[in-house]
């Protein structure tokens, strides 16, 4: 039983180019992010893999790059299923902001605690752990039933979304997460046991 469970950042959006706090808000992907995608999925395909089910965000840039890679994959029509519960941390207050900005606006230093702890929100917001909330559950009642199950599984969501994700399949502590970094585009691939645990890990990049 393959038991292949595959997890994607989407590629840099309009936002991530001029830095600015995006969470919940919906720019599309730039050039730079389409061409990620494409790569990505070329790099799926060149090892061979094809998908039973898809998963990704209610956001166009996650669902963007998740049709470019089944295209590339020749999988345009495959089942596809689109949730919230896979969305990008809300960034509440920063929404919009450029990272200089906020920081002239709140300092340096509480900013920083925003955006690198796991359980301090922003005003308005929500902290990693927040988003672990939601992504978790979600990732137990749906996605991890179908790997389990044996279906080849490609999810293309967020950068704290996914690490809300790895966080629960390779059972990291909060520092642990806090210190993997997410490059937009890079294929993440597991292989989980009968127990959910991985028995193997790789990065495409």
């Amino acid at each position: 039983m393959d038991r292949l469970l595959v997890l994607v950042r989407h590629g840099q959006s309009e936002w991530n180019l001029k830095n600015l706090f995006t969470g919940w808000k919906d720019p599309g992907l730039t050039d730079q992010g389409i061409r990620e995608a494409h790569d990505a999925g070329r790099k799926l395909k060149s090892r061979g893999f094809q998908f039973d089910k898809a998963y990704t965000s209610a956001l166009t840039r996650a669902q963007h790059t998740l049709a470019i890679m089944l295209d590339e994959l020749g999988q345009a029509g495959l089942e596809t299923t689109r949730d919230k519960a896979l969305n990008e941390r809300d960034y509440g207050d920063l929404t919009g902001l450029n990272k200089d900005d906020a920081r002239k606006k709140w300092g340096e230093e509480q900013v920083h605690i925003w955006r690198r702890s796991y359980d301090v929100a922003p005003p308005g917001g929500e902290s990693l752990k927040d988003t672990l909330a939601r992504a978790l559950p979600y990732y137990v009642a749906h996605i991890l039933p179908d790997v389990l199950s044996g279906k080849r599984v490609l999810v293309a969501a967020h950068g704290n979304s996914i690490r809300s994700l790895i966080m629960a399949i390779e059972g990291l502590t909060p520092e642990q997460i806090l210190k993997r970094e997410l490059d937009t585009g890079v294929p993440v691939v597991y292989r989980l046991g009968a127990d959910s645990r991985p028995t193997s890990a790789e990065v495409l990049a």
